[in-house]
């Protein structure tokens, strides 16, 4: 098929057809015949197509599709009429006068029959003369026309033994031997059926030995020789039934073979389907690569100054940013140092009011008002302690989320001390920012270490300062 030699692969499809059908695999058979069938009539070899087509026919009759078997043969006749070819038309003509007696229509048999003999008559060919007198024995005996059948046969057997066909004179002495037992001469039935079965064991032809057996017991069975007869059905049975395992054996081989054989073309075709989009792959990747090599180099020339540009950009912003984040870094000082003021302030009014509370003078009334005027000038500077984290979170970004992470159980206060710690102040900074004593602080620290789960040692500043 890969040179092209359309001729020479139906012939190898004709040959597998054959394998198949003699293993009684028609289907397959036939699956092959066919494809040979198509590649020969495209070379129009028509000897070789008429060839096939008898082949075709016979595995339909075997199969016992007579109709379909009938039609083949009958393409095929013409095919050897329009060639005139002898020998095929008389194995034709004979392949359709069978055809014809398994469907009882025993008159058309014989006539395709003796068509057939007068064209095997013409070539003087013996063994095809034997074939066509055999098939006219059957014939006639089927019609219990039985001194013509015998006439038949008798004809049959002396051609096989000139031409030393000796597996078709097993048949043929068993058909002289049913002639004689439908005849009621059970002695000469007897004779012939047993040298039919000799022949048959002496070729190990275990088909013919059985159907010899089944005849043999036939005939004891009308001389009344039931012991005998038993004997040789039970022989027999045993033959056929040593046969049709032997069968079911090759079918099943057959079939293994088959799912195999089907398994490795699958596997073949999977291969080969690969190749090619390997292959595929592979010249599209290189027209790929080339484009893409074109494509590149257009437009590195354009990145390179795009690249120059965006650095220039890139400076800028750097620049710019490091700006914002000095300036939000002096916001959030001044945040921080009002807040230390305002809590100086605050320590400053509790000391003043504690002095007030102890004082016994009665008249207080002027230095009350002094403190709520000093009270109010320091609540227009103040911005809280909210405006002080949006702008802690401006210049220390995500530090609130990765203190989160170490801990879900912190709390505002918690957060206040991280961000004093976070920006490096004394502790006596944070402790008045705040707004408590440092024994506090250092209470505070000691539980925030906890909630963070830090172990012994480890430096609470030093921490803060990583994250």
């Amino acid at each position: 098929m890969k040179t092209n030699n359309r001729l020479a692969a139906a012939k190898c499809y004709e040959k597998i057809g054959g394998l198949f059908y003699y293993q009684a695999a028609y289907s397959q058979a036939l699956d092959n015949y066919f494809k040979a069938d198509k590649l020969f009539r495209a070379e129009n070899a028509q000897l070789n197509i008429a060839i096939n087509l008898n082949k075709i026919g016979e595995t339909y009759y075997h199969g016992r599709q007579y109709k379909a078997a009938e039609k083949i043969f009958l393409q095929s006749l013409n095919i050897y009429k329009s060639l005139k070819n002898i020998h095929g038309i008389a194995q034709t003509y004979g392949f359709i006068g069978q055809t014809y007696e398994k469907t009882n229509a025993r008159d058309k048999g014989v006539k395709y029959q003796q068509l057939a003999l007068r064209e095997y008559e013409k070539t003087n060919d013996k063994s095809g003369l034997a074939k066509i007198y055999e098939n006219l024995g059957s014939l006639h005996e089927d019609k219990l026309e039985l001194d013509t059948a015998l006439k038949y046969f008798t004809l049959a057997l002396e051609l096989d033994k000139a031409g030393n066909n000796r597996i078709a004179q097993i048949e043929v002495i068993n058909n002289i031997g049913d002639v004689y037992r439908k005849s009621g001469r059970y002695k000469q039935s007897l004779i012939y059926t047993h040298q039919a079965a000799n022949l048959a064991k002496e070729l190990n032809d275990q088909y013919q030995l059985g159907s010899a057996y089944r005849d043999l017991s036939k005939a004891f069975n009308l001389l009344n020789r039931n012991d005998s007869a038993y004997y040789y059905s039970e022989a027999g049975r045993n033959i056929f039934l040593e046969i049709y395992t032997q069968d079911n054996e090759k079918q099943m081989a057959l079939l293994q073979t088959l799912f195999e054989i089907e398994q490795k073309d699958n596997a073949i075709t999977r291969f080969e389907n690969e190749k090619i989009t390997n292959r595929v792959i592979a010249i599209a990747a290189g027209v790929i690569a080339v484009l893409i090599a074109l494509l590149g180099y257009a437009i590195i020339s354009r990145q390179r100054l795009k690249i120059k540009n965006e650095q220039k950009l890139h400076e800028q912003s750097q620049l710019n940013l490091k700006g914002e984040l000095e300036l939000k870094s002096k916001e959030l000082t001044s945040h921080t140092l009002h807040l230390i003021q305002k809590n100086q302030l605050l320590e400053e009014l509790k000391n003043k009011l504690n002095a007030i509370v102890k004082d016994d003078k009665r008249d207080q009334r002027k230095e009350l008002k002094q403190l709520l005027s000093l009270i109010s000038m320091n609540h227009n500077q103040d911005r809280n302690w909210e405006d002080f984290r949006i702008v802690f979170e401006q210049v220390h970004e995500d530090f609130f989320d990765s203190v989160k992470k170490h801990s879900s159980h912190l709390n505002s206060s918690d957060m206040r001390l991280l961000a004093l710690l976070k920006m490096n102040l004394s502790s006596a900074d944070i402790a008045t920012m705040l707004g408590i004593s440092q024994d506090s602080l250092r209470i505070s620290r000691y539980r925030l270490r906890k909630k963070l789960n830090l172990p012994e040692g480890e430096n609470l500043g030093a921490f803060v300062q990583n994250l």
